[in-house]
This record gives structure tokens, C-alpha cells and sequence, in this order.
């Protein structure tokens, strides 16, 4: 089953830190498409698309963010599925 969530990443420390490529390389290995982007109050939000346990593995993935990354809280939110959507992109 195909499933879309939005998410955004509250943090001690989500910009800076890689947080938006280590989003996008973690969807490229699981297959999902959507986006992710850094928001003007310190935040990282996003959406991913794909096989519902993707997803989740994938959610677990940012939860965690990358090395340097302090994820405080990781709000998620289900959206409709976006038909055509061909990858994950970096939004600036």
C-alpha cells in the first residue's frame, strides 16, 4: 500500500548538519519519492511517499537525522498520495 507523510523535524540542531541530503539519501534507499526542505524557523519539514513500511523505516531514519543532528521532537502527519511523483528532491 502507498503511503504519504509530511513530517518536520523540531530540533535542537536539524540545519546545519547535512539534515536535508541525509533526508534525501536515506528516500533514495528506500524507493520513496517527495521532498524536503529547510523551514525559516529552524526546522526541517518534508514529504515522503511510497511502500508503507519504507515509510515508517525511513521515518524512524529522520527521527534519528544525521551525525551531528539533534532531532528533539518528529511531528508526521498523513497526506494524500501525489500520482507521478518521479523522486526525492532538496527544496530550497
Amino acid at each position: 500500500m502507498v503511503k504519504r507523510v509530511y513530517f518536520l523535524a523540531h530540533g535542537g540542531v536539524v540545519q546545519g548538519v547535512g539534515f536535508r541530503y541525509f533526508t534525501q539519501k536515506r528516500a533514495n534507499e528506500y524507493n520513496l519519492t517527495g521532498w524536503v526542505r529547510n523551514t525559516d524557523n529552524n526546522k526541517v519539514e518534508g514529504e515522503a511517499q511510497g511502500d508503507e513500511d519504507a515509510v515508517k523505516s525511513f521515518l524512524k531514519d529522520v527521527d534519528k537525522g544525521p551525525k551531528h543532528a539533534h532531532v528533539v521532537k518528529l511531528s508526521k502527519e498523513d497526506r494524500d498520495a501525489v500520482d507521478g511523483e518521479t523522486g526525492f528532491v532538496v527544496r530550497r
